[in-house]
């Protein structure tokens, strides 16, 4: 249900204008970002992890030298990107939103 704006009477005019629309609250990046993630497809039973489809564009020697290194450890490209993602730590402004909640 959308809410209906309300007319006010213009005295000089003789009619009603429409009301000044309210302005949207200003929400944060990790307010935004939570709410784009939340339907995302779980990755696991316990719902911590979510599937990302994400394309990247590497120079070839850079696809390479991970795939190798991935090789050498016994997973596939995407789980050693996943980790080298994870391993980032994370940014002030994500610790002082964790605290938050």
């Amino acid at each position: 249900m959308t809410a209906r704006r309300v007319r006010q009477a213009d005295p000089k005019l003789g009619r009603s204008t429409p009301a000044a629309p309210k302005r949207p609250r200003v929400r944060t990046p990790e307010e935004i970002a939570q709410a784009a993630t939340a339907h995302d497809i779980p990755a696991g039973p316990s719902g911590d992890k979510v599937k990302v489809s994400l394309t990247l564009s590497l120079s070839r020697a850079q696809v390479e030298h991970l795939t190798a290194r991935a090789i050498r450890e016994g997973k596939n490209l995407e789980a050693l990107v996943a980790e080298l993602l994870e391993s980032v730590p994370p940014s002030r402004e994500t610790k002082r939103e964790e605290k938050r909640r």
